[in-house]
């Protein structure tokens, strides 16, 4: 195997995850946010995830949104990442020059942006807005290394299986659920999300998802979850309701073996392997944010 399975710098990491009920004000939302941090730090929780555009809330037209009014948003959220020492992993739009992204945000224990992931493959809602992103997400929680998509995301599993093979042990997926009511239901009771992930590549994943209505007939099925290594459900969230989810992730059990297998047979892709994970190890060094929240 040309990939020895990696060992990580902890055993365990308190992995969070928050379904909300987006709001119609960045400042109403904020105060979703401030709080969700502050649970999952009093749960002892090492890192929070939340949802897709979590900030604003998805189905909203984003170039009216006032930049100072969301930069200072998450201004505030640095803070209460540092407050409560705890990584922070958020979904916000983000404008860079002229154009929009749709973004992961992470912000380490003292409350500094320090990654930014942004969503490659867009929807057809999302191409009226946001740019598509240049990089796959790979990123450092206390040593341990993370990937991450955005929603639409799960349907392209390179998006994960490279990053893996690039020695990433945890997959996060923000998400904002976006279906008519009949579709909405038929991915409940565990059904949504793409916990597929996880079991190929033998590493744990979390499904953060907003839940309920979101206007113009469109439903979100929530059905947040955190995931083992092999697939098991370690925490499930229902479909109708904001909720918390904190569990402890064995990181003994994240070997990536079936990532690592895939880079030795059939032989003749494992140079081409090689190459593409020597390019998105490259790449991921986009994300990475040395002044604080991006302008």
């Amino acid at each position: 195997m040309p990939y020895p399975p990696a060992t990580t710098a902890r055993a365990s990491l308190r992995v969070a995850v928050v379904q909300l009920r987006f709001q119609n004000t960045l400042e109403a939302n904020l105060r979703q946010l401030q709080e969700g941090i502050r649970r999952a730090a009093h749960r002892g929780a090492d890192v929070v995830l939340f949802p897709e555009c979590a900030t604003t809330g998805y189905p909203v037209d984003f170039r009216s949104l006032d930049r100072s009014a969301l930069r200072d948003c998450l201004a505030q959220v640095g803070a209460a990442a540092a407050t409560h020492r705890i990584h922070v992993l958020l979904g916000t739009p983000w404008p860079t020059g002229r154009k929009w992204y749709n973004s992961l945000l992470h912000f380490d224990r003292q409350g500094q942006a320090v990654y930014r992931y942004d969503k490659c493959h867009l929807t057809t809602r999302d191409r009226t807005t946001f740019a598509p992103g240049r990089h796959l997400a790979l990123f450092d929680l206390d040593g341990v290394q993370a990937t991450a998509i955005l929603c639409h995301e799960r349907r392209f599993p390179e998006l994960v299986r490279l990053p893996v093979m690039a020695g990433a042990r945890l997959i996060f997926h923000p998400n904002a659920g976006l279906d008519p009511l009949p579709v909405s239901r038929r991915k409940r009771g565990g059904r949504d999300g793409i916990a597929a992930r996880a079991f190929e590549n033998a590493v744990p994943y979390a499904f953060a998802n907003s839940v309920g209505p979101q206007g113009g007939g469109l439903w979100s099925a929530g059905d947040s979850k955190i995931l083992a290594a092999d697939a098991t459900v370690l925490r499930l969230a229902g479909n109708t309701r904001p909720e918390l989810l904190v569990a402890d992730v064995d990181l003994t059990q994240a070997t990536a073996s079936y990532a690592l297998e895939g880079i030795a047979t059939p032989r003749f892709l494992t140079p081409l392997w090689r190459e593409m994970i020597r390019r998105v190890k490259h790449e991921s060094r986009r994300g990475r944010l040395l002044s604080g929240i991006p302008g």
